[in-house]
């Protein structure tokens, strides 16, 4: 029998697969350009507005108090120097019975560190406090015969006094014209826009700029109570406020 053979048919080659080309680029329009998301800046006060604002502090409590307890010019600046990161409240718990046995600097050296802390462990910090309130209590026995000085440049130059401690001295010890910008100060004046600024210090000055003589005795004590009382950080109080019809502040709850 003869072989039978097949033939196979050569296979075709593929088509070669067509590639996308690419679509010439459609001219669009210029893109427009972003809105700027800057706020617009408040209204700056004016000095009518500033005074009112005073006026009405001045009617609703004549005689502000601070609220750290003392005895003297040396219990307030220990007060003071104590109060840091710590509430006014906690430091007084605290320097209620030590100053009644250690109310100049001489007696606050004879107590000694280690009882100073144990009259003083309740309050943040306590052991650098410590440290710093006998080593300032030396200085001022040393460089200023035992009195607190009355320049802002020398109590600065004491252990743990800053600008803020030097001006709450100051003004409450000896009457001088100062603004004590505390985390308060700080949040009611860039609130409402009467002495914005980026830095305690330049809302100090920014206060002390614009604030009335008539008014700067008394002043950070209005500011302090305000923002602690009313101007709350997380929830200001605006339908109490004395001022919300001058605050500038663009989320008040009132109009």
């Amino acid at each position: 029998m003869a072989k039978i053979t097949r033939k196979v048919a050569a296979k075709k080659p593929a088509a070669p697969k067509k590639t996308a080309q690419a679509k010439p680029a459609s001219k669009s329009p210029k893109a427009a350009k972003p809105k700027s998301i800057k706020a617009k800046a408040s209204k700056p006060w004016t000095p009518a507005e500033i005074h009112e604002v005073f006026s009405r502090f001045r009617k609703a409590n004549p005689e502000p108090k601070g609220e750290l307890e003392h005895l003297n010019p040396f219990t307030l600046l220990v007060a003071v120097v104590l109060s840091a990161q710590a509430t006014d409240a906690g430091v007084n718990k605290a320097t209620r019975p030590l100053f009644e046995i250690a109310d100049t600097p001489q007696k606050m050296l004879d107590l000694g560190e280690e009882r100073l802390r144990d009259h003083i462990k309740t309050i943040g910090l306590y052991r650098t406090k410590a440290k710093n309130v006998i080593a300032l209590s030396a200085k001022l026995l040393s460089d200023f015969g035992g009195e607190v000085p009355r320049t802002r440049a020398e109590i600065e130059s004491l252990p743990g006094a800053g600008r803020k401690t030097a001006n709450v001295v100051l003004n409450m010890a000896f009457g001088e014209h100062t603004m004590a910008v505390d985390t308060h100060v700080f949040r009611v004046g860039n609130r409402t826009g009467i002495a914005p600024g980026k830095t305690p210090l330049e809302v100090e000055l920014g206060l002390e700029k614009v604030i009335p003589s008539e008014f700067m005795l008394h002043a950070h004590h209005w500011l302090i109570l305000h923002g602690r009382y009313t101007c709350l950080a997380r929830k200001p109080r605006c339908e109490v406020c004395l001022i919300n019809d001058l605050c500038r502040w663009p989320e008040k709850t009132v109009v």
